[in-house]
């Protein structure tokens, strides 16, 4: 039986609600020096330009200063660790932000972890990603931005947690892993799926709260779908000039209660907490 009254999930509309706040705190900032974000890209991946101006745009309208430090595809790691160490000591640089994917040569890992943790506002140092763990991270804690910004959106539509099944297909330190976390330490009793799942559908079925993050064009479809689930789709697809989730959205949606649409769902609400992160960073260092 289909659920024709399923609400979209509008992240644009929280983004927006967020960047107002965002916009109040920084005009009520005493001081001549602001929140500054150091972008580092090495190469010239299109996406990822894309990607970054998009974020630049987000910085200039809330009121945040920043940098844009671009680096050959063939740059060396050490070079670009020596940047990144320089940033960490200038007290001018609030947020130090590493652009993913990084050319083969260079370490995700080590480039994460060699931002200093206060700078890190992309969430991905060991540091960071270990309060949320081990469920130790408050509301000064800088953690991954796509994981706090689904958790922002179950909380503004009141979707309740505890004592929920969720299913987290999907196990990168970026998002997977996170969120699974969070969602556990919410009270949540969490699956977390991955390439390695046998009869992923029999997961998903069970799943009161489905998140799903494996850059998979429609993985999944409306039989892998509890009646009623909450689906937030992580995914993200291009395909010439159109773009896909991880959920084929007409397929599921109607099946549902609430669905994050692709796009407009889950991205807005990762480059907002991204600048909330910043803001979190600067008041951490200046207090």
């Amino acid at each position: 039986m289909n659920n024709p009254e399923y609400i979209d999930i509008n992240g644009r509309e929280v983004r927006n609600q967020m960047f107002q706040e965002l916009q109040a705190e920084v005009q009520n900032i005493k001081s001549d020096i602001k929140p500054k974000l150091a972008f580092i890209l090495v190469g010239s991946n299109p996406a990822s330009l894309s990607y970054i101006n998009q974020k630049q745009k987000a910085c200039r309208q809330i009121g945040f200063e920043y940098d844009f430090l671009q680096f050959p595809e063939e740059t060396p790691e050490h070079k670009l660790l020596q940047e990144i160490f320089e940033l960490n000591e200038n007290p001018e640089v609030h947020g130090v932000m590493v652009q993913l994917p990084l050319p083969a040569h260079i370490s995700a890992d080590t480039i994460s972890s060699s931002i200093s943790p206060e700078k890190d506002v992309d969430g991905f140092h060991p540091f960071n990603q270990g309060l949320v763990f081990t469920n130790s991270a408050t509301e000064n804690t800088l953690v991954p931005c796509t994981p706090k910004g689904i958790m922002k959106l179950l909380d503004f539509y009141q979707i309740p947690l505890t004592g929920s099944n969720a299913v987290v297909v999907g196990r990168s330190q970026i998002v997977g892993r996170p969120i699974s976390s969070m969602l556990l330490n919410h009270g949540a009793t969490v699956t977390t799926c991955h390439s390695k799942t046998k009869d992923l559908k029999s997961h998903t079925q069970e799943a009161d709260i489905l998140v799903v993050a494996t850059g998979f064009k429609h993985l999944i479809k409306a039989d892998m779908v509890k009646q009623g689930a909450v689906v937030i789709d992580v995914g993200f697809s291009k395909v010439e000039d159109d773009i896909y989730g991880d959920v084929d959205y007409q397929d599921v949606a109607p099946k549902t209660s609430y669905i994050t649409p692709v796009p407009g769902g889950v991205g807005p609400m990762t480059v907002a907490c991204l600048m909330e992160n910043l803001l979190i960073a600067y008041r951490n260092q200046n207090s």
